[in-house]
């Protein structure tokens, strides 16, 4: 989820859907988790600030106040991939890994620390997130 409404009733519904996920869904619950993180920090960020209109501007686009990830430089991302058997293990990445596919999610290094623990979730074997941030898999 790379970009979020700024207003606060989709905020409000998006989280409400994260916490029944997370509920239902050990195994891709620390994925979830992740996002419900996201919703929330958008959520008090949207709270203290005042409510704005909707623009009317034609055409797609980003909403503004969200970026993109970064092209290069110290970072990680998390990617979820489904199958038609079922989730695969969540991969950790170095933002700037050249494996990672479809839209990933941006995490802090605390994060992708504490992500790297669980059983469900892998660090990538190319970019090598692990060995950045100074923890040992093998």
């Amino acid at each position: 989820m790379s970009q979020l409404p700024p207003d606060l009733p989709r905020l409000r519904m998006i989280l409400a859907h994260l916490d029944r996920q997370i509920a239902e869904n050990h195994t891709i619950g620390v994925y979830l988790r992740l996002q419900r993180d996201a919703v929330r920090e958008a959520l008090a960020r949207a709270e203290h600030r005042p409510p704005r209109r909707p623009s009317r501007a034609k055409g797609g686009g980003a909403l503004p106040g969200f970026t993109p990830l970064p092209a290069a430089g110290v970072g990680f991302v998390v990617q979820q991939k489904r199958t038609p058997t079922g989730p695969e293990p969540a991969l950790i990445h170095l933002v700037d890994c050249s494996m990672i596919e479809g839209r990933p999610h941006r995490i802090r290094a605390d994060e992708a620390r504490a992500a790297l623990t669980d059983p469900n979730v892998e660090a990538c074997r190319r970019c090598r997130p692990d060995t950045e941030l100074g923890i040992d898999l093998a």
